[in-house]
Order: C-alpha cells, then structure tokens, then sequence
C-alpha cells in the first residue's frame, strides 16, 4: 500500500485536470472568492477560513489546486484584523456554504451538490470552520493547524460525530497558538492528525505578511505541496466516495513525511521559553 500512497501522493501535488474559473462572492452579498471546475454537477464543495492577519489571497495557490481537481472552493474575506470575532468568521463560513448550494456558478453550469459539503480552514479560521459545522451539516471538516478561538473550538468538536482531518507542522504541534492535539482529542467522530516532518504551521500561507520581517510565518514550497496533496486525497474520498483516495482517510496508512499523532497520548513536559516566537504566540488568538 505504501508504494500506491506514495505514486497518489506525488501526483496529488500538481494540479488536476479541470481548469479553474474565478468569482468573486460579493455579488452574492458575501466579501470573498470561489474557484470552480470549468464545468460540472452535483460538485462537492467547500468552505474556507483564513487565518489571523491574513487574508483569502494568500491562499489562493491553495484554494485553486483544490478547485482544479473537481472541487468548488469559496472563502470569505472578512475578519481579517487584529482583533477578529471567531463567531463572525464562522458564520460567514455558513453563509458562503449557502450561497454556493442557492446559486449557479461559473458561467452557469457550474452546480453544488447539497449534501457533499465540508468546512476547512487554517489557523484560526480551522477554529471558525469548527464552529461552524456545530451550526449546520455537513460531511467532513479539515483543520490545518488549528488555532484557539474564543468560544473554544474544543466544545463544538466535542458534540462533531462527523469525519476530520487535522494537520500541523510537527515543530509546532504543541505550541502555545495551536491546539491540534486537544482539538483532535474532543473530537466525539473519527479524527485524524498528521503532524507534517519539517513543516511549520504558517507554511502554507503565501506571499508577505505582517510578520515576515521577524523571521516569522514565512512560505514554505514543500508544506504547501504536502498540504494540498493530504487535503485533496481526503476531500475526494470523504465527499465524492472514490475509494482510490482512500488511504488519506486512513489513520493506519502510512503516507511520506507525516506522522500519525495520537492525542490522548501523554504530551512531554517542557519548561516554557520566553522569546519572539512566544510573543506571538500570544498575540495570536
């Protein structure tokens, strides 16, 4: 299995067959971004949060590889300061799900199945989409290095019976702005977390950002390609039911450069340090 994993894994990384349309959600009345397949019905779809200080343009790599291998991803760009609302965020997660199952996208031909729907999100916006599937159905959720928001993401993951992945970097899975493993192990449904070798958890996000100066937060070309991989190996399995994408829903897979984590296990203790990297650690809520 490990040498099938590894060829699906490896092609996962470059972009699918379909070519990706652009739209933009504020014509619907919701700030925010789709990309769609040129074409298709009954598509599954999801919805993406960003995370702190960042906004849905830095994940646009991202968003369209999803789209250009059969998926409708939209994202709305609110929230986006220094003192966001979690809540906010999460209902506009709700409101951007409703708007792509309510309307034709693309040219028109472009249609949303309504019941093969998941929420994903990276930072705090994982946190949002958390909350958010406690408000509605939907048929999986993955949370890319989720961080703690305010109601705790960890209550509503404790009453989610649906399906999750969650991914981290393993340098900072059990960091003071990441709570992967608590998270993971509330979930009442079957959860995964992989813990990505070498990766950080803002590796993802692409282009400049505010603290890109400091050393901090900066791209990462093999996080993203690993990342894009292991999300559309899990979405198309978990909302399209094709079971050659099977093994990224498999917590006994074995899948290069990551790492299974169990989160009940017993976490080492460290003595806390005090520098840069916890400074904004604590700013970012």
């Amino acid at each position: 299995m490990s040498a099938s994993v590894k060829s699906l894994l490896s092609t996962l990384t470059s972009r699918g067959p379909h070519r990706v349309l652009r739209g933009n959600l504020a014509i619907a009345g919701q700030p925010g971004v789709v990309f769609t397949p040129e074409s298709g019905r009954d598509l599954p779809c999801v919805a993406f949060g960003h995370g702190w200080l960042t906004g849905v343009s830095h994940y646009r790599g991202t968003l369209e590889h999803l789209a250009s291998w059969g998926l409708v991803v939209a994202a709305p760009d609110t929230e986006r300061g220094p003192i966001p609302s979690h809540l906010g965020l999460a209902t506009d997660l709700l409101t951007t799900l409703d708007i792509c199952t309510g309307v034709r996208l693309g040219d028109g031909t472009v249609r949303v199945h309504p019941e093969r729907l998941a929420l994903a999100g990276h930072g705090m916006g994982a946190g949002a989409a958390v909350i958010a599937a406690a408000q509605r159905p939907v048929t999986t959720l993955c949370a890319l290095a989720p961080a703690p928001t305010a109601p705790a993401s960890e209550t509503a993951a404790s009453a989610l019976t649906i399906s999750a992945l969650v991914l981290s970097g393993a340098a900072d899975i059990d960091s003071v702005n990441c709570n992967a493993i608590p998270l993971t192990a509330a979930w009442a449904g079957p959860a995964i977390l992989r813990a990505l070798d070498g990766a950080s958890n803002n590796g993802i996000v692409e282009g400049r950002r505010a603290l890109a100066a400091l050393g901090v937060g900066k791209y990462e070309h093999k996080t993203a390609r690993t990342v894009r991989a292991l999300l559309t190996g899990y979405l198309l399995h978990q909302l399209t039911g094709d079971k050659k994408y099977q093994p990224f829903a498999d917590p006994e897979a074995v899948i290069p450069h990551t790492q299974v984590i169990d989160p009940n296990a017993p976490q080492e203790e460290e003595k806390p340090k005090v520098g840069i990297g916890t400074v904004v650690g604590l700013l970012r809520r």
